[in-house]
């Protein structure tokens, strides 16, 4: 059977590929799973059980010096790779391994859920996946080289989602109060607009003068969290804002808040996906996925000062918990897909 390489390149790759790797090994394929170590990636993977090999890390804001790492990280997979001879490369985004894919003449399988991300040519994929609610227009493959699937990625493994109390126990949480998780901006991304970050500031000075309301604050990285630590330690005061010292399971956290905040990415999907209230302060270019979110009343954007204070309902939510939040039919698509792209000759 032809091998397939995953690489995990950022948190949220982790929960999503977990599924698919299970059903493509239990179709009878070998994968061969690579982990940036970066963003607590390695390490959710790793608590997950995942046999990762630990390649690379995140080389910061700076785009010649980001670009430099991308090209770096893929000749340090270059050994790993030659060594396992994979027949295709597939990822959320993993921008190395489509650069060694492309330099090998290995076809590559870029699964994708917003259309405005840059991909430049050394860094094209032969294959792009995406939600069926991104238009082809949008995308750089061929019309014959784009797989659709239904939903959203997140109910990839939403489907599988059962809660789990020892969350408040972990972070020490309150139970008695509200509790809102909330996810910075991507300062560091090419897509980031500064406007996120006043909106951002302005809502956790909101929330901390919040009576008996406790935010569970989750940085993407290290000095994100020093940062806020540094500049606000009144947000911290009290046990009134937490940052975990540890990667947690996402889902679980967002399914026992009251409602989320996030600048952007999976944090909204998911807790759209789980019927969770969630508010967008992303201020970059809206991607389809958000435009329908936001359609069918499952999302909330927030583009100002003022709709960060009119707009954000502070209020406790029923969590009563439904075993049907996402049908797996979209696990099932991608794997079908995948399953089909690769029995073609030499999955080209």
């Amino acid at each position: 059977m032809k091998k397939v390489w995953i690489d995990l390149d950022n948190t949220p790759h982790v929960p999503f590929f977990e599924p698919i790797l299970l059903e493509l090994k239990a179709l009878g394929y070998p994968v061969l799973l690579t982990a940036r170590d970066a963003f607590q990636v390695a390490e959710l993977a790793e608590q997950k059980g995942l046999p990762v090999i630990k390649v690379g890390r995140h080389y910061g804001k700076h785009k010649l010096v980001k670009v430099a790492g991308l090209f770096y990280r893929a000749l340090q997979l270059l050994p790993i790779v030659l060594r396992e001879k994979p027949s295709i490369g597939v990822s959320h985004g993993a921008r190395s391994q489509i650069i060694l894919c492309n330099m090998l003449g290995l076809p590559t399988i870029l699964l994708a859920d917003y259309e405005f991300a840059k991909y430049p040519p050394l860094m094209r994929p032969t294959w792009e996946m995406v939600p069926e609610v991104i238009p082809n227009e949008a995308l750089y493959c061929r019309p014959e080289r784009v797989r659709k699937y239904p939903g959203i990625k997140e109910d990839v493994y939403v489907a599988k989602f059962k809660p789990d109390e020892s969350i408040y126990g972990q972070l020490n949480l309150k139970r008695d109060g509200l509790l809102v998780t909330v996810r910075p901006p991507a300062t560091e991304a090419h897509y980031h607009n500064p406007e996120s970050e006043a909106l951002f500031e302005c809502l956790m000075d909101r929330l901390t003068r919040t009576p008996n309301l406790q935010t569970v604050l989750l940085p993407r990285n290290k000095k994100q969290g020093e940062l806020a630590l540094g500049t606000h330690p009144e947000w911290f005061a009290g046990g009134k804002t937490v940052i975990p010292a540890t990667a947690v399971d996402g889902l679980n956290l967002l399914w026992f808040s009251d409602f989320v905040v996030s600048g952007g990415g999976t944090m909204n999907r998911e807790a759209a996906a789980l019927g969770v209230p969630v508010y967008s302060i992303f201020r970059g270019k809206t991607g389809a996925v958000d435009t329908y979110l936001e359609r069918v009343g499952k999302l909330i954007m927030i583009k100002t000062v003022e709709e960060v204070m009119g707009k954000i309902q502070v209020a406790r939510r029923d969590k009563t918990f439904h075993a049907d939040l996402a049908k797996p039919a979209a696990l099932f698509s991608i794997v079908s897909h995948i399953d089909g792209i690769l029995k073609m000759s030499g999955g080209n």
